[in-house]
């Protein structure tokens, strides 16, 4: 067709002008109704356009390069159409545009077919669709031989959503999505952008109300705040951990030996110029720290996108996107997989009970309560003053299964530690009376919480059987660990908070009324096995005034050094897994303080550095030894010898493995007093060798111990049938082991 046989527009001729009207001022509900091509009415087609930015617009066939139409500018806001000749069956095409000085050529989005299949219609409508992190959010594709990126975001009750960016110059009416109804999802794929284009999302609440601009709840990446811009990223490269992947199972197993390095990555370490290390520089510098120390886990305190640094990223806006503060998902990819090079596991912290109401995250999302309950007293947390999800919405717990296997698939995640169950499982967590809603039943049971987690931890063991969750719950809530199938939570380990605040206060305590705390020492073992357990001094030990682990230790600086070897050594040694906050490993004297890295320079001093090479030796001990792990979850790996003796602060325990495991005999002198010729019954007669001591001079201690081991004699003592004498060091911990030599 020649340019003179090219027909023109004669007006946009059977549409409404209220359309029009709405399609300029960013207020129709359905644009691929108004835009894109469409049947004329007379067996023809016409192609409509809303080009604010042009003055005049042309079509031309893709396949051809060839113009087949020029559009009529039918309202002076942009809008152009006109008849695509004697065309009667759809066709590609693009736009020629013109603002009188410049020429381009554009696709139109409004021509291409929906994103979202039946099958992922079906599951989002039914709030099954555990991998809707492949279909929501945004997406590089090619769709009918074009590059671009498919937007797509769940708004039920909006009238209007809009993708906005500089590409279109944040204006709303440029964009408009296509809303598919039966799940409240709206769809748009924007030929031209790919990877590092930022985008936010406007809506139109129900009412017409234009909202706050809000970040892609299922955003990739998002921009460092305070900027609140989502962005496209590109998929993953290929992986290279197969070999990590294939053995971690065992590894993670309540048999193994797990010990876990709690780790804020914003101050573990800063850059020489006081900035951020980024997720490659902390893959050169803290893996290899980690792996030297011989912990076998790193566990990572959240890292989705947050606004506010002080909340250490317990309060996310971007479930989905790991945090900018330290470069991009490709980066933190690097990361993990330099842990899984040095077989280190990755746990991260997940915080599903509760998110921010900034304006531009979920709060509101569509104009109603979207995410969150709209009742304060089920939908609002007192302690943090953020928003309850409602777990009880079919959507809503779908999108947080989805993002914990997201985690786990995506990143190659080895675990999620699972943040404030306890404030998740009662509606009357932290609520004076009045202040909440008893469920059906009339309880304080948060019956909508239990089903999340129970079908969590189900997906994870179904889906990512590798993985494991472990929960921050404080209470007694029974079965936390226990399989859902037989009445439990499913949780793959629960953290002893308990065990920390008994044995905290008792070592608090000067030695001098520690006779009168024992208890606090031994009251652990009463429920030791009752949930499978980790040891968790964690950094909310070591913040708010509470001090570091060191200044809570009592007497002079020589015996908060002694006291601090002798705990962490009984933590070492008594059953459960193990957790430790950074700093903890070299005796940081200052409180934690999120704004700075930590005092390395402590590390010139020999009592600082004698703590580190004794964290060191208990994990290569708790690591080699089989009686100190492979049986923590059992109470029949477990024995006392002596617990009574509170006068003299001194308590005794057997640690057993397998049966063919040799024993590991366990002896605690809290008091600053040696203890000569301490006689304590043990199971077999023969040489014990000295495993360890806490009082050793390479830790910094003083150097009392029994010359690297003991006889014992068939002296029955403490209803065994044999005994030895010990040596026990001030404010120490021992362990010896049979001699098989």
């Amino acid at each position: 067709m020649t340019d003179r046989e090219m027909p023109t527009a004669a007006g946009a001729k059977g549409l409404d002008p209220e359309a029009i009207n709405a399609i300029a001022e960013g207020r129709h509900c359905d644009p691929f109704a108004v835009l894109g091509l469409h049947s004329d009415g007379n067996g023809g087609l016409s192609v409509r356009v809303f080009a604010p930015e042009a003055t005049a617009a042309e079509v031309v066939e893709s396949g051809r390069n060839r113009r087949v139409a020029s559009l009529e500018k039918v309202d002076d806001r942009g809008f152009f159409a006109g008849p695509v000749g004697r065309r009667k069956r759809r066709f590609a095409y693009r736009l020629h545009l013109s603002d009188g000085q410049h020429d381009w050529i554009a696709e139109d989005p409004y021509r291409f077919p929906p994103i979202l299949g039946d099958l992922d219609i079906h599951l989002l409508s039914e709030g099954r669709h555990f991998r809707l992190y492949d279909k929501l959010g945004a997406h590089p594709a090619e769709l009918e031989g074009v590059q671009g990126v498919a937007f797509a975001v769940w708004a039920p009750s909006a009238r209007r959503v809009s993708v906005v960016g500089p590409f279109n110059r944040w204006d709303g009416r440029r964009h408009p999505m296509r809303l598919r109804h039966s799940c409240g999802v709206w769809e748009l794929f924007i030929p031209g952008l790919g990877p590092g284009e930022t985008y936010n999302y406007e809506l139109l609440g129900a009412d017409g109300t234009l909202l706050p601009l809000k970040a892609d709840p299922v955003a990739f990446a998002d921009e460092s705040a305070p900027r609140t811009g989502s962005i496209v990223v590109a998929p993953l490269d290929d992986w290279s951990d197969d070999d990590w992947m294939a053995i971690r199972e065992p590894l993670q197993s309540a048999n193994a030996p797990i010990s876990v390095y709690e780790c804020h990555l914003g101050s573990w370490q800063r850059g020489e110029d006081g900035g951020y290390l980024t997720y490659e520089a902390l893959a050169e510098r803290l893996v290899p720290y980690v792996r030297e120390l011989g912990f076998t886990h790193i566990e990572l305190m959240p890292l989705h996108e947050h606004p506010f640094t002080g909340s250490w990223g317990y309060q996310p806006t971007g479930l989905y996107a790991p945090t900018a503060r330290y470069g991009s998902p490709q980066g933190f990819k690097r990361f993990v997989e330099a842990c899984h090079e040095a077989e280190i596991g990755v746990l991260l912290d997940w915080v599903p009970g509760h998110f921010p109401d900034d304006a531009h995250g979920l709060a509101r999302f569509d104009g109603t309560a979207l995410y969150e309950h709209e009742d304060p007293r089920i939908g609002m947390h007192k302690d943090w003053d953020t928003l309850i999800y409602n777990f009880g919405r079919t959507e809503v717990a779908n999108f947080l299964i989805a993002n914990a296997l997201y985690w786990l698939e995506h990143f190659h995640i080895d675990g999620l530690r699972v943040d404030a169950v306890a404030s998740m499982l009662y509606l009357d967590y932290s609520r004076s009376h009045g202040e909440w809603i008893p469920n059906r039943h009339g309880g304080n049971e948060n019956l909508d919480a239990i089903a999340l987690l129970k079908g969590l931890n189900e997906e994870v063991r179904t889906q990512v059987p590798g993985a494991i969750t472990v929960a921050e719950e404080s209470t007694a809530w029974p079965g936390v660990s226990s399989p859902t199938e037989a009445g439990g939570l499913g949780f793959r380990f629960k953290w002893n908070m308990g065990w920390m605040h008994d044995t905290l206060s008792y070592m608090s305590q000067d030695p001098v009324y520690r006779r009168h705390r024992q208890h606090e020492l031994t009251f652990g073992i009463d429920y030791a096995f009752s949930e499978k357990f980790v040891l968790p001094l964690s950094h909310d030990e070591v913040v708010y005034g509470k001090g570091s682990l060191l200044t809570k230790m009592p007497g002079d600086r020589w015996q908060k050094f002694a006291n601090l070897r002798a705990y962490l050594t009984f933590m070492w040694t008594h059953p459960g897994k193990k957790l430790l906050f950074m700093g903890g490993e070299f005796a940081q004297e200052r409180e934690w303080n999120h704004d700075t890295q930590l005092d390395w320079h402590l590390m010139d001093d020999e009592m600082h550095a004698g703590i580190r090479r004794l964290v060191t030796d208990l994990n290569r001990l708790y690591r080699q030894i089989p009686a100190l792990h492979v049986k923590d979850c059992e109470p029949d790996g477990f024995e006392w010898i002596d617990a009574s003796n509170a006068d003299m602060s001194v308590l005794c325990f057997l640690r057993k493995g397998r049966e063919e495991d040799q024993p590991v005999l366990v002896a605690c002198n809290m008091t600053p007093i040696p203890r000569q010729d301490y006689r304590i019954g043990v199971p077999r007669a023969g040489y014990w060798r000295e495993l360890f001591n806490s009082d050793a001079g390479e830790y910094g201690g003083s150097g009392h111990g029994n010359m690297g081991g003991v006889q014992a004699d068939d002296e029955s003592w403490h209803g065994r049938p044999c005994s030895l004498d010990l040596t026990l060091p001030p404010l120490a911990t021992i362990a010896l082991t049979p001699s098989t030599s």
